[in-house]
């Protein structure tokens, strides 16, 4: 390696250009925690070992370079990079390689830095081979990042802050702070949703430069909110904030200087300023165009019920970000939401057309100054919405403080062509403004073939009276609904509710043709999920993936089985994609009926309903065409009890009848109980089906049972055996995805699409499976009275 000064000098005068930004250090390092962590990093395994060069950026003190050098390049790489673990352990790849040297110093200083490990070989820059890793701090595998090629130190920043593990690394440090914040602001007794205009003031005062070097030599804590207060508001002042919304700020902001949940102890109010400065200001510096408020007012929120009473939920921000790409929100789009809350949608949308614009000075200004524009009539979330965009710099002014409707005439001036909103969601149905409603005040200040998005509860698309029915008319009257799309269920778990929603997707001021097919996305699984105090994550990191293929699917208006299609409609029919989806009973298995058969085996053990062998079954021929529920059963409501309101006893009991609820458990059975001689049971050799709760839940019942409220029985109109109602309750419970909370059965049930007939050689395989799990004798239990003999 007698040349490998040569590479050490090319890689050497790279980075000396940039010696006012970097700290350069060779072999050695002057920094005692990296001096530290690499001892014991010897390539032979014993004593201290040293990268040829270690690289410190002046502005990011959590992030080093670590280099390794070769003059040939035939000793770059060993081989493609694996697990860290696996390039470290062979100490004589570590000494040859470049790449394998490099992550093996990173391995080590990775325990406390975000490290790029920077391999490079070769003494000329036309044929030198360059490798970047991002190794996070704590994490066990490196990340190819970055070219093979050096780049500047603005580009180093820029690729690290933006990197999605690091993004990811960063939120989630972020969340452990806030709910350690959280529960600090609790113990001081600062209420829920105060919480968020404290926090949003401070990151606003922080950006003064005077309060920021003064705040720390403040004497008493009176002293110190009066001046966090005055200096918000003079800040709003500098930016154009006056009259009634300044006014309507300073009342808002009042808390900080009367609530002596901050002033009883001298260091409270101080103590909440440095950790906000030191965990969330750097963050949101950091990450520019992260909505970061939004996310904090819901874990401030998450264990209140402050903000219900409101209908207020906020939208999660892969779901703001959806809109804009939904939209194709670009730098030329003036983007208005009447419903702004907290400003998650302006804050996406801003962000989308500050990429496009492309480092356009002049054009980022005017798209913060006249391109972003919003309402909100709530006074507290209207000063959150206004500090949010503050903190996003700017935006702020074009904030509206008063109700959407009465400014229409003044946001048409405006001309916008993009509409985003999550509108509030009505408590009282009597009273409260309807969600479609605020569509379409939306829609009529947009300009024409402007695009309106909407999230709203699912019950809007499925209206077919009342007031929501009447603007689903208007609606098609006056625009065009291009699009529905299902969203997933627990959407809006952290904001502590169980709506179901979908997103309205409307041209506007173009009446909707007729003929026209709508699309609707059956867009309900987004790849989230629950984790205890982090809520709705994307903890596997399949969103990216998830969100490009909902899309590619919306833009060519595709049609894919179990997730699209799409449809003519009118505004009495249902617009979601569950109403018009076609059920692939193609990928039934014989493990379906196999749960389904060895569900309800154990159902009669359980409660001992069984006798000694399954009869001889009649056989049936094949037939693959589908034929609507009512073709083959007597469809009615169940017998509708209160369980509450009768007399339980044991399964063995004389005269115990099931009782059948909307559970997808038991076999639907939720008690025994007695029976009541003046109130006839529903007939068994059934269908019981749930058209509400754990919906389409079916299930046969062999004998008599009483039933809830929302049951359907399912009266077989020809003869058939129990392995045929076994059958057929598989083939409609498949259908349950269609439905949920905000869209239930009752209404279409008779009209639901299975299979008409059991194949032969299906039922050759479900009467094995009788077999196998026990012998069975219930065909003496069918429609006969109720003196059963157990």
């Amino acid at each position: 390696m007698a040349k490998e000064w040569k590479t050490e000098n090319i890689v050497r005068d790279h980075f000396n250009q940039f010696s006012g930004d970097l700290l350069i250090e060779e072999k050695q390092s002057d920094n005692y925690k990296i001096m530290k962590l690499l001892k014991g990093a010897s390539k032979s395994g014993s004593g201290s070992g040293f990268p040829d060069f270690i690289i410190s950026f002046k502005q990011e003190s959590n992030l080093i370079i670590a280099v390794e050098c070769k003059a040939s390049t035939k000793f770059h790489r060993y081989q493609s990079v694996g697990q860290m673990r696996e390039l470290v352990g062979d100490t004589n790849h570590i000494s040859n390689y470049a790449v394998s040297g490099a992550l093996h110093y990173a391995s080590y200083l990775s325990r406390e830095f975000d490290v790029i490990a920077l391999a490079v070989s070769g003494v000329s820059s036309d044929s030198m081979l360059i490798s970047h890793f991002l190794c996070l701090r704590k994490e066990r595998e490196p990340e190819i990042i970055f070219d093979d090629k050096f780049l500047t130190v603005e580009d180093y920043l820029h690729g690290y802050y933006g990197n999605p593990n690091k993004v990811k690394q960063d939120y989630n440090a972020l969340l452990e702070y806030a709910k350690e914040l959280n529960e600090k602001l609790h113990l001081v007794k600062v209420k829920e949703d105060k919480r968020s205009t404290l926090i949003s003031s401070i990151l606003i005062a922080l950006n003064n430069a005077a309060f920021k070097n003064s705040y720390g030599s403040h004497k008493s804590t009176t002293g110190l909110a009066t001046n966090l207060v005055n200096t918000v508001l003079d800040e709003f002042r500098n930016a154009g904030i006056n009259g009634k919304k300044l006014d309507c700020i300073k009342i808002n902001l009042g808390f900080i200087l009367t609530d002596k949940s901050l002033s009883a102890a001298d260091q409270v109010l101080k103590d909440i300023i440095v950790g906000i400065n030191d965990n969330i200001a750097s963050f949101v510096k950091t990450h520019e165009y992260f909505d970061v408020l939004s996310q904090l007012h819901i874990e401030f929120l998450r264990y209140s019920n402050s903000e219900k009473s409101l209908g207020i939920v906020l939208t999660p921000p892969h779901i703001t970000e959806l809109f804009a790409d939904l939209a194709q929100v670009n730098k030329s789009s003036v983007v208005y939401d009447n419903c702004t809350g907290t400003g998650g949608f302006l804050i996406s949308a801003m962000k989308r057309m500050i990429i496009d614009a492309k480092g356009n000075g002049s054009k980022i200004e005017e798209i913060k100054a006249k391109q972003l524009f919003g309402a909100e009539i709530q006074a507290e979330i209207f000063t959150l919405a206004v500090s949010n965009m503050y903190i996003h710099q700017d935006g702020k002014t074009n904030i509206y403080f008063d109700s959407c409707f009465d400014i229409v005439d003044s946001i048409k001036n405006k001309r916008p062509n993009v509409g985003f909103l999550n509108p509030p969601y009505r408590a009282d149905k009597k009273k409260d403004i309807c969600e479609l409603e605020f569509i379409f005040n939306n829609l009529e200040c947009l300009v024409d073939g402007g695009t309106c998005i909407a999230i709203v509860p699912m019950q809007c698309a499925l209206a077919s009276q009342g007031r929501n029915l009447e603007f689903k008319q208007k609606l098609l009257e006056k625009h065009t609904l291009e699009a529905v799309l299902s969203m997933p269920n627990e959407l809006f778990a952290d904001s502590n509710t169980s709506v179901v929603s979908c997103v309205m997707i409307f041209t506007a001021h173009k009446a909707h043709p007729t003929g026209k097919e709508t699309f609707f996305g059956y867009f309900k699984d987004d790849g989230f999920v629950k984790r205890k105090n982090r809520g709705r994550i994307d903890a596997n990191g399949t969103w990216t993936t998830v969100k490009e293929n909902w899309l590619k699917i919306f833009r060519n208006r595709s049609s894919v089985k179990g997730i699209s299609v799409v449809q003519e409609v009118s505004p009495v029919m249902e617009w979601c994609a569950e109403a018009y989806m076609e059920t692939d009973y193609s990928n039934l298995s014989d493990v379906h009926f196999d749960d389904t058969i060895l569900n309800y085996v154990t159902y009669l053990h359980r409660n001992r309903l069984v006798g000694s062998k399954l009869n001889e079954s009649l056989m049936v021929n094949i037939q693959t065409n589908l034929v609507e529920v009512q073709t083959l059963f007597d469809v009615k409501y169940g017998v509708s009890l209160e369980l509450v309101n009768l007399e339980q006893c044991r399964s063995t009991d004389v005269c115990a009848i099931p009782f059948v609820s909307r559970t997808d458990k038991n076999n639907g059975v939720s008690a025994f109980v007695k029976q009541i001689p003046e109130i006839s049971p529903n007939l068994g050799h059934t269908l019981s089906v749930a058209g509400s709760g754990s919906v389409l839940s079916t299930f046969y019942q062999p004998i008599p049972y009483y039933s809830g409220f929302h049951l359907f029985v399912l009266t077989p109109k020809q003869d058939m055996d129990e392995v045929e109602m076994l059958f057929f309750a598989r083939c409609i419970s498949k259908n349950s995805y269609r439905f949920n909370y905000g869209r239930q059965a009752n209404r279409t049930l008779r009209k639901l699409l299975i299979p008409a007939r059991l194949s032969k050689e299906l039922r050759m395989r479900m009467e094995l499976r009788f077999n196998q799990y026990g012998d069975l004798n219930i065909s003496p239990l069918i429609n006969k009275d109720f003196s059963l003999n157990h």
